[in-house]
């Protein structure tokens, strides 16, 4: 039965993210031929702000209403899971209000002093609406992926892949149409709308659901105290960590265009270079990715079930077969970006440094799809500050390579720190679980 809903939920997620990513792989073709190398360069720039934010105010409280949800019985739990989600979309949409105003109102000093780029400062401005939306239904997506339910999480995540990409094209068409200037903080308007037009979506379809288990009254004191007690204690080290990642993430992202103008670029050739690479090859090299990410998320409540009942040979199964499958998607993406990486760059987003970087960043394609399911089954077996450590350590040797590489050996640099990071990651999880790899059924 877990089985079948991993293989069910995986299915339905994956599919998803598929079309998502689809929809998303030609929408940055299309904002490359319309904003060109440094625009995209500049909307990259934003994207670690939105990253950091996210991770304060709801990654680590989407993990526990997952967490604490599942753990509730199926028949008599109900209530008790209600109390779960609507405690945590108090304390996500708290934190995202606050982080919305913090953004908004510091958008110039943030783009000007920390991304150094100044002309982010609309960017973060607009962007920064759309903080509560995007809290309300991650945190409602928790909760369905507590209950194994994928479906409305993946309809969700195409409805805003849609309406975002819609209206960025309408506006497009509406500016061309009437001869308007068009720049490229319309994508920050659309990825506002994209938010808002998810949580519309998944607001009611949450309320329709509790209303059929009619379970919307009642309530005891005692049990909403102890649940946001344990959301907290849970949510908060889990978010601290995260944060550390993200704000290193977002010095890295800073400091690539810096480094690369200390090679010899100048400012626009930098961020035009920063563009290229995350906005253009790294969105052929994450496309893949969708399979993995759907195990991910699925496979850790699995995997802790199966530790708290100390079935070994199950995690073992789960560990081989991951190890398994991540390693020959990864294979044969390499290949084939390898083979096709500069026809893929020219053809799709008219740039042949797009295409030299699809084929140097096709090495890492095996370890780039294998750690995340890696991470998620340490995270099931309660090694979280082990993934926290490996995720810190991956970090720290690229911005190692950021700050003394790349002003030397310019973009070149920056990739070879990838592939270490991911090399050293990969190493590690190995050693952790190599216990349960080598034990015999």
């Amino acid at each position: 039965m877990k089985r079948n809903a991993l293989i069910k939920g995986t299915f339905i997620l994956t599919l998803a993210s598929f079309l998502s990513r689809f929809i998303g792989f030609f929408y940055r073709i299309f904002l490359s031929r319309m904003f060109g190398e440094e625009g995209m360069g500049i909307y990259e720039l934003m994207n670690p702000v939105l990253t950091l934010t996210f991770a304060l105010c709801t990654s680590g409280i989407q993990s526990a209403i997952s967490k604490f949800v599942a753990g509730e019985p199926e028949k008599t739990g109900s209530r008790n899971r209600l109390r779960i989600l609507l405690t945590g979309l108090v304390f996500s949409g708290m934190l995202s209000v606050l982080c919305a105003a913090l953004v908004y109102q510091g958008a110039d000093f943030i783009a000007s002093t920390l991304l150094m780029e100044e002309r982010c400062a609309p960017l973060l401005r607009i962007a920064s609406l759309s903080f509560p939306a995007a809290c309300i239904h991650s945190c409602i997506n928790g909760y369905f992926y507590g209950i194994k339910k994928a479906g409305l999480p993946a309809f969700c995540q195409l409805f805003e892949q849609c309406f975002r990409v819609g209206s960025v094209f309408l506006f497009w068409n509406y500016a061309s149409s009437h001869g308007i200037a068009f720049s490229i903080t319309v994508a920050a308007v659309g990825l506002v709308i994209g938010e808002f037009a998810s949580t519309l979506v998944s607001i009611p379809a949450t309320w329709l659901h509790f209303v059929k288990l009619g379970d919307l009254s009642h309530f005891s004191k005692t049990s909403w105290r102890a649940i946001t007690s344990r959301i907290f204690l849970f949510a908060a080290p889990l978010s601290a960590n995260r944060v550390c990642l993200h704000l290193l993430g977002a010095v890295e992202s800073a400091r690539i265009p810096v480094s690369l103008q200390q090679f010899g670029y100048t400012q626009t050739q930098a961020i035009s270079i920063y563009g290229v690479f995350t906005g253009m090859a790294m969105t052929c090299i994450h496309f893949p990715a969708a399979f993995t990410n759907s195990v991910s998320v699925l496979l850790m409540p699995l995997i802790a079930e199966a530790d708290a009942r100390k079935n070994t040979p199950a995690i073992r199964t789960a560990i081989l077969k991951c190890i398994r499958y991540c390693l020959l998607l990864g294979g044969a993406c390499m290949a084939l970006f390898l083979l096709t990486g500069n026809f893929l760059g020219t053809m799709l987003f008219h740039s042949e440094l797009a295409g030299h970087f699809i084929r140097t960043l096709s090495f890492i394609c095996p370890l780039f799809y294998l750690n995340p399911t890696l991470f998620s089954i340490l995270n099931g077996l309660g090694k979280t500050g082990h993934t926290f450590l490996l995720n810190m350590s991956s970090l720290l040797i690229r911005l190692a390579f950021v700050l003394f590489v790349v002003p030397n050996f310019g973009i070149e640099g920056f990739l070879w720190g990838m592939l270490a990071g991911q090399f050293v990651t990969t190493a590690c999880c190995f050693a952790l679980l190599r216990p349960f790899i080598t034990q015999k059924n």
